[in-house]
């Protein structure tokens, strides 16, 4: 009988502490293997990283804007002799989307996930290892959780075999002479495939997917843009008055009507290879995957600043930019001979001619082109070109339709000049870049607002003409297009003022800084609300110290981030303990706090009957030396901040996902439940309510 009973109680504590653990999340599996289990010095082989994600979750990639927020997998390798990284891990077909909690467009992984790191081997036994940190969250349950693994990986340039590290959740592969002559073949074919391996002595294929470093949406909007530029360079002082110049030209060459249509048709190819020709010198110079890393740096983001500004004030009539006068006679004395050399030489007497016009626009374009990477300034340079041809092209195949154009006047100076106003207000973008890249705090989000508002400001007073620049022609009346594109700019430029004042301004999200990237977090003129700490108007020393120790947090609230000095203040206030935890790119996380905490009940319990602590789990800043320590819980070594916090969450609550809320009294003993993501307003200020009501009561 006591054997029996002693069998149910082992039966009975397997079992709970069996759904302790299921609280452990892992909802990225991860295995790790060389794409071959045979090479020579010399070859170039992939590190393949896969990972199988739980249904409802996804797993970020890392090819996207870090200053977005949500943590990126990062690889940290560890360097020797026997390998050479060759270029960046990719990601293989990730998706993207625009996150209107991020304010931009991520990049992520559904189902399954695969990113290749190649290397070059330079010795034999290749030995390759190091980490890799990522985060996966669930738009069903609203949680987020913080991952690392590492690896650990060998080759001695015949087949391979995968073994397991029981000490580790690392992926261990290492090759091995294999005798038998099955094996032999599987490695020679390796050479020709990739090949997966498994436990145990098979292999298989593995099927090797194409990789893109931008998606195509992203080339799409490049081309839209390019094109509407092509548009606006069309509508300029140095190309308008050219197509009825070139329109005659093809006129007097042309003995027949067929001809003439060719030699028009020729003509817009030629206009759209030079530009093309363009796009693609830029890649070749800086390479397509050079110009995705160079978009980042600050000193490249600077320059284009630089470049923008340049261009903006040239187009409002400070100077122009123009070509070598020998260029263009050169180009002009081609064009005389007719035939295919005639139209070629015409469309770069166009594009030389026009310069001072178009090269500010094909300067903004191939910036912003750079600023995607990949083949986008090819993109950019054809659908520019296109637009600007495809004009050119129809009035000289269909001339009779010259006498719809509108003349040539005042108004071509007007559209360089909106042109102008746009490409200054751009540059700003790039030099925000930067600053967010430094961490200056120069332009933070009201300066850069500010800034917009009075460059569209200034080109809302022009268009009304209260404001008169260079080139202007004199206006007696205020034309109706005018007018209309006026208020259509004052109407943007007061949009915008609230965003000084902490408007979210959603049309322009892409452009300013994060709203935390600001001055005041809460706003312009907007001082943070603190929490009624004590009924006395005197304070001790302790608190006093304590108190200067709180920032400004969410929705108003003022937050520790040291769970002691929360504990330690929550008890001089005799207030109970709100522990959050929480990640600096956690998407649910903001949610909550965007959604559910500006509620007007939720928030009024959180500022007036709490004393609130943020824990960030993926705070990578370093902890003193003498505060590493090794986890008792995982066995990992604890180096950081945000794994301090992370080690803390599972040692308590077993749970490592985000977001976790936790309400203690002095004790640490948890007043209710503790729960994670919570859309219903209502039902999370009765949980709050239930927490203060059971700390009175004690």
């Amino acid at each position: 009988m006591s054997k029996g009973i002693t069998f149910f109680a082992i039966l009975l504590l397997s079992i709970l502490n069996g759904v302790s653990n299921a609280q452990i999340l892992e909802p990225a599996k991860w295995k790790v293997q060389l794409s071959v289990n045979d090479a020579a010095v010399g070859d170039e082989i992939d590190v393949v990283f896969k990972a199988n994600i739980d249904d409802t979750w996804y797993l970020y990639s890392n090819d996207f804007d870090p200053e977005l927020g949500p943590i990126l997998i990062s690889f940290n390798f560890d360097e020797n002799n026997t390998y050479e990284r060759v270029g960046d891990v990719k990601p293989i077909n990730a998706k993207k989307k625009y996150d209107e909690v991020w304010e931009g467009e991520v990049s992520y992984f559904e189902k399954s996930a695969e990113l290749r790191q190649t290397i070059l081997i330079k010795e034999l036994p290749l030995k390759v290892s190091g980490t890799f940190d990522f985060q996966s969250c669930s738009n069903e349950t609203g949680m987020c959780v913080m991952g690392d693994d590492k690896f650990d990986l060998s080759l001695k340039g015949k087949a391979t075999t995968k073994k397991q590290n029981d000490n580790t959740s690392a992926v261990k592969v290492e090759a091995e002479q294999r005798e038998d002559e099955t094996a032999q073949k599987q490695s020679d074919s390796a050479d020709k495939k990739d090949v997966e391996i498994k436990n145990g002595n098979e292999t298989e294929p593995i099927e090797t997917q194409s990789t893109t470093e931008k998606s195509e949406r992203s080339y799409w909007m490049i081309f839209f843009l390019s094109f509407l530029g092509g548009f606006a360079a069309l509508l300029t002082p140095c190309v308008f008055p050219m197509i009825p110049m070139t329109v005659s030209f093809f006129t007097k060459q042309s003995t027949s009507k067929a001809k003439g249509i060719r030699n028009a048709i020729q003509y817009g190819i030629f206009i759209v290879l030079i530009y093309v020709v363009l796009g693609w010198v830029v890649v070749l110079l800086f390479g397509a995957d050079a110009l995705n890393a160079l978009s980042t740096n600050h000193w490249f983001n600077l320059f284009f600043f630089l470049l923008l500004v340049v261009f903006a004030i040239s187009f409002l009539g400070a100077f122009e930019i123009v070509l070598p006068a020998s260029w263009v006679n050169k180009a002009d004395s081609g064009a005389d001979k007719g035939g295919l050399i005639g139209s070629f030489f015409m469309a770069l007497t166009l594009a030389l001619v026009s310069f001072s016009c178009t090269g500010p626009i094909v300067g903004a374009l191939l910036v912003t082109a750079a600023s995607e990477g990949g083949i986008a300034p090819l993109i950019g340079m054809f659908g520019f070109s296109l637009a600007l041809a495809l004009p050119f092209a129809l009035f000289a195949a269909f001339p009779g339709y010259l006498n719809s154009l509108p003349k040539s006047g005042g108004w071509l100076n007007s559209v360089k000049v909106v042109l102008g106003f746009l490409e200054l207000a751009l540059a700003f973008k790039f030099l925000s870049n930067a600053d967010l890249v430094l961490d200056l705090g120069l332009l933070e989000r009201e300066v850069f607002i500010a800034i917009w508002i009075a460059v569209f400001g200034a080109l809302g007073f022009y268009l009304f003409g209260k404001l008169k620049l260079p080139h202007d022609s004199p206006m007696d009346h205020l034309p109706v297009s005018r007018l209309l594109l006026g208020l259509l700019v004052f109407s943007f430029t007061i949009y915008m003022i609230p965003g000084l004042w902490g408007a979210p301004l959603k049309l322009i999200s892409a452009f300013p800084p994060p709203m935390e990237y600001a001055e005041s977090p809460e706003g312009v003129g907007n001082r943070a609300r603190k929490a009624i700490s004590v009924s006395s108007t005197a304070l001790s020393d302790e608190q006093r110290i304590l108190e200067e120790k709180r920032h400004v947090g969410p929705q108003g609230l003022m937050v520790f981030h040291e769970y002691d000095d929360a504990l330690a203040y929550a008890k001089l206030v005799n207030k109970p303990l709100f522990i959050d935890f929480t990640g600096k790119a956690c998407v649910n996380c903001r949610q909550m706090e965007i959604n559910v905490w500006s509620d007007p009940a939720v928030n009024s319990l959180m500022l007036n009957d709490f004393v609130v602590v943020a824990l960030y789990v993926d705070f990578k800043k370093n902890l003193p030396k003498e505060e590493h320590y090794t986890s008792e819980t995982t066995g990992k070594k604890i180096t950081t901040i945000g794994g301090k916090w992370s080690d803390f969450q599972i040692s308590r609550y077993n749970i490592n996902s985000q977001p976790y809320y936790a309400i203690v009294d002095h004790s640490e003993e948890n007043l209710v439940e503790p729960r994670g993501y919570e859309p219903n307003k209502k039902a999370y200020a009765e949980w709050l309510q239930k927490a203060k009501e059971n700390f009175h009561k004690k």
